[in-house]
């Protein structure tokens, strides 16, 4: 009789170290909503790697000592960033089976704070997505830049990856 086996005879059941890590993927964003293509990967790579996706909305915290011992939930004001927008990205995440948390993260140096996020998580991916329209295209280059030279994992930045 003929057998047909899915994989060697000797293969047992993995070992702890040989068990696959879960490695997230971060969308990362300015205080912006999220760019289409990034949203798109994002969502996508998490999909057919079974993995949770953390979607970081990095803010710049403004030097506002009094407010931010005092009161610090009022240090962004509602038109400073598009929480809406991130919000609607994290329910589309949602919808599709894929296990969201979404942070806001302040920060003097919101680059810095993905990063050291991204090392804290020990992220798959890092998908560096935010939308051109609501940040300056410098900021963004430089941002970029940052980003690629100094994530400890896979970078896709948007729109053109």
């Amino acid at each position: 009789m003929v057998q047909i086996l899915d994989r060697p005879r000797d293969t047992g059941p993995q070992s702890g170290a040989a068990k696959k890590r879960v490695r997230p993927v971060i969308l990362g964003t300015l205080a912006v909503r999220v760019h289409p293509n990034a949203e798109r990967v994002a969502l996508e790579s998490a999909l057919e790697a079974g993995v949770p996706l953390i979607i970081a909305n990095m803010i710049a915290m403004p030097p506002y000592p009094a407010t931010m011992t005092l009161a610090p939930e009022y240090a962004t004001l509602p038109h400073e960033e598009a929480l809406d927008a991130v919000r609607e990205t994290a329910a589309r995440a949602a919808a599709l089976g894929i296990m969201t948390e979404l942070l806001r993260i302040s920060s003097r140096h919101p680059v810095r704070s993905l990063l050291d996020l991204v090392k804290a998580r020990d992220a798959g991916l890092l998908v560096f997505g935010p939308d051109l329209k609501g940040t300056s295209r410098l900021r963004f280059r430089l941002a970029a830049r940052i980003v690629r030279k100094n994530a400890p994992c896979l970078v896709w930045v948007a729109p053109d990856g």
